[in-house]
């Protein structure tokens, strides 16, 4: 360990005297490829534009194809906005094309007043793309298994719930009205969904008939789980805190032999005898929740009496990090 540890500083020391050489040869690559700073960040600007557009367009494909092949023929409908709109379209003459806009309208300015104009244009591009998709396009009756078309009923419009958001915009509306909502009392913006979406299939229960609502129900979990996967991907982060008298031995594992990155913090023990060293390291690593058995699995070889933290984190940009898919 010690003459592996003796190489590595070796390494670094001569990385750091060629560090110069490596900046050198940066500049003269820019200078011949006259790559600047501008027009990288616009490279950037449009590559992300480019990305939404197809992203938005593919979420109002798979939507209309969810309504229109499964759905609408089989009066089935989804929570959220959409499940109102379509509870609307089973109990009003009116067109769901309609319906879509209409019921939207009062989010999309929500969300204009919450994050900004883009993201309100962009919702109302994609709201409206979505309307005339649903108005003018026919499709034929895939399936008359009602299981079947609860599920991919769900699968196809959640996917195109999903696909939108990752575009930077929505079709449903519903969780900038739980934000707002969240903002102004104690409900959080999933206890908010939750409330709405059996406040709204109790009303089809009474409204339409039992059955539908409870198959509407399946087609609303299958939409959820969908969007969740298209947001947060299989491999979800997981964020790991470690504390050990070994944290330098631990740091070399997960860096070199599992090909992670981590931070290392400078802290202090704050309990009996460990509160008498005060020049500890905390460290800290982010991981894919397939990784973490081994990662802990490591930790347990060299520190089974290591003090460990774990919590999901949303999402991460940058670092040695596992990319996950579509991110």
């Amino acid at each position: 360990m010690i003459y592996l540890n003796n190489i590595r500083k070796k390494l670094l020391i001569h990385k750091i005297k060629l560090f110069p050489l490596f900046r050198l040869i940066s500049h003269m690559a820019k200078g011949i490829l006259k790559v600047t700073d501008k027009n990288w960040v616009q490279q950037v600007t449009t590559w992300r534009q480019i990305k939404d557009v197809i992203f938005i367009g593919i979420g109002v494909i798979m939507a209309s194809i969810g309504l229109k092949g499964f759905l609408l023929p089989n009066g089935f409908f989804d929570g959220g906005a959409m499940g109102v709109s379509l509870l609307l379209e089973i109990l009003t003459p009116l067109d769901l094309s309609y319906l879509i806009i209409l019921v939207n309208i009062p989010f999309i300015y929500l969300g204009y007043k919450q994050l900004n104009l883009r993201f309100a244009l962009k919702s109302t591009l994609a709201i409206f793309a979505l309307a005339l998709l649903v108005h003018y396009i026919k499709l034929p009756t895939i399936t008359a298994d009602k299981l079947l078309i609860a599920v991919f009923g769900g699968f196809f419009l959640g996917s195109g719930i999903g696909f939108a958001i990752r575009g930077g915009a929505v079709i449903d509306g519903t969780e900038v009205l739980a934000i707002q909502v969240s903002r102004k009392s104690s409900l959080t913006v999933g206890d908010f969904i939750t409330v709405f979406n059996v406040c709204l299939f109790l009303v089809a229960a009474l409204m339409v008939n039992l059955e539908t609502a409870m198959y509407s129900m399946l087609t609303y979990f299958s939409a959820s789980r969908t969007v969740d996967f298209l947001i947060n991907g299989v491999e979800e982060y997981i964020g790991v805190m470690i504390i050990s008298d070994f944290s330098d031995d631990i740091k070399t594992k997960i860096t070199y032999d599992l090909g992670r990155g981590v931070t290392a913090f400078k802290a202090d023990g704050g309990f009996g005898e460990k509160a008498k060293n005060p020049d500890r390291n905390v460290l800290f690593c982010v991981v894919t929740r397939l990784e973490v058995t081994r990662v802990l699995t490591e930790i347990d070889k060299i520190d089974p009496k290591a003090f460990v933290i774990q919590y999901p984190i949303k999402d991460t940009k940058g670092g040695m990090i596992k990319k996950r898919p579509l991110h």
